[in-house]
């Protein structure tokens, strides 16, 4: 499939209309309201590469306590010093990867994710203006990596799965590539992203 350019990542992040959630392919999971949801932000940083845009990721550490060894955008909670969802996702960029904020051009966001851990994500789109070279934060990020967008767009591409959680089976999104295995909240934004629109 041959990449279309920013032009239509803009274009199909600003059609995802609707939240996505943990919860879309399991419901009964959901506590009822009120959740008292915790703000974050991620970034999903995309960059211009021979073969067509690509997006950054990056491997949690094995070591750390929560999601170790997941794939993970760049991004966590909101603080109280951030100018919101974009400073956020701008300022744990730079602290994960090593990804100045001025070298990045906000392009759109999307609409709030929910996790199951008790999080509202804004993933905020954004475009890398120059070459960079990424700098692990230690301890935190195992690995930083690129995902072709023409792969990501690609309904598809992404897989339903199950593994069995606080004694229940849960469902959720995958889109492998190579020998990463992206999955859950991060695997359900881009399928948002993807234009998959049935859940």
């Amino acid at each position: 499939m041959r990449d279309a350019g920013f032009s239509d990542l803009v274009f199909r992040a600003r059609q995802v209309r609707s939240a996505s959630s943990d919860y879309d392919l399991h419901p009964d999971f959901r506590s009822p309201p009120p959740r008292n949801l915790r703000p974050a932000a991620v970034l999903l940083a995309f960059f211009e590469a021979p073969d067509g845009l690509r997006l950054i990721l990056t491997k949690r550490s094995a070591a750390l306590r929560h999601h170790p060894g997941q794939i993970a955008f760049p991004g966590g909670k909101v603080d109280s010093g951030d100018a919101g969802p974009h400073g956020a996702a701008l300022r744990e960029a730079e602290e994960e990867i090593g990804l100045a904020r001025e070298n990045v051009e906000i392009l759109a966001d999307m609409p709030a994710h929910e996790t199951i851990t008790g999080f509202s994500i804004v993933p905020v789109l954004g475009r890398i203006r120059a070459t960079f070279d990424p700098v692990p934060e230690a301890g935190e990020v195992e690995e930083v990596f690129s995902v072709p967008y023409s792969h990501l767009s690609q309904p598809d591409a992404f897989t339903v799965e199950s593994r069995f959680w606080q004694g229940r089976r849960r469902y959720y999104y995958t889109i492998p590539w190579g020998p990463y295995y992206i999955w859950g909240a991060t695997a359900r934004i881009l399928r948002a992203l993807a234009g998959a629109g049935d859940r």
